[in-house]
C-alpha cells in the first residue's frame, strides 16, 4: 500500500506471536527501512528482491524477541545498522535468552548499530520520520512518526493497549506515553500497530475501552 505522501508500506504477519513487520520504502530512490522484523527473514528477503528496494536500516520499536527475531540476520545480510532505543539494551539481551519460551526458537542477538532517543530521525531516501519515546510496554519503547501515520509497536493497539506485566513494564508510563506522545497527534493519523489491525488516533480516543478517561 501507499500513503498520501507516496511512502510505500508493506506489512506481513510473522512468528508464533503474529507480529506485524513493516517495510517502508521511498518510491523515488527505492531506499527502505525494515521495522520490527520478528521473524520471517525469508519473506522479507523475497519482498526486497521482488521490489528491488535497498534496505538502509533495521529499526525495532522495542526489544522483545517477537520484534527483533530476524534483526541480527537481516542486519548482516544487508550490511546495515540495527537501531533501538538505549533504554531497551537490557531487554534485547533478556529477550534473546527467552525467545524459545515464546515459541521463536533460538535467535541471533543483533549487534546494535545505532542507539535511538527522543527526536532522532529515521530516514530512507526522501522520507523522514521522527522518533517518539513511548515507554511503558518496555522502558525503551518508541513510536515512529511520519506524515499522516505512526508506527507504535506494542504501545497502542486497535481497541487495546500494550501489556505491562513483563520485565520493565509500567502501566503509568504507558498511559502517559499514549496521552502525551500519541493522543496529541491529529485524529486522522493512521496507527500501525505491532500486532493486529491498524487504527487511527481518533478511533482510539473515542472507542478504546482502556483509554476512555484520558
Amino acid at each position: 500500500m501507499k500513503n498520501e505522501d507516496g511512502v510505500r508500506i508493506a506489512c506481513r504477519v510473522v512468528g508464533a506471536i503474529e507480529t506485524n513487520w513493516y517495510i517502508l520504502s521511498c518510491p523515488r530512490t527505492r531506499k527502505a527501512v525494515i521495522v520490527d522484523p520478528g521473524g520471517g527473514e525469508d519473506v522479507i528477503e523475497a519482498y526486497v528482491k521482488e521490489t528491488l528496494i535497498e534496505p538502509v536500516e533495521i529499526v525495532s520499536t522495542h526489544g522483545h524477541s517477537d520484534h527483533i527475531a530476524a534483526a541480527g540476520a537481516l542486519a548482516e545480510r544487508y550490511g546495515v545498522p540495527f537501531a533501538i532505543h538505549g533504554a531497551d539494551l537490557a531487554i534485547v539481551k533478556l529477550s534473546v535468552r527467552e525467545a524459545p519460551f515464546w515459541g521463536l526458537g533460538k535467535i541471533k542477538e543483533p549487534r546494535i548499530g545505532r542507539i535511538l532517543s527522543q527526536g532522532d530521525t529515521i530516514s530512507f531516501g526522501n522520507v523522514r520520520g521522527s522518533v517518539r519515546h513511548t515507554p511503558g510496554h518496555t522502558p525503551g519503547g518508541i513510536s515512529i512518526l511520519f506524515d499522516g501515520f505512526v508506527i507504535v509497536g506494542d504501545t497502542l493497539f486497535n481497541r487495546s493497549v500494550g501489556r505491562t506485566d513483563l520485565e520493565g513494564g509500567d502501566l503509568d508510563a504507558l498511559l502517559n506515553s499514549i496521552r502525551t506522545q500519541l493522543f496529541t497527534l491529529p485524529d486522522e493519523t493512521i496507527v500501525y500497530c505491532g500486532h493486529g489491525p491498524r487504527t487511527t488516533i481518533g478511533e482510539e480516543k473515542r472507542e478504546n475501552p482502556f483509554l476512555m478517561d484520558m
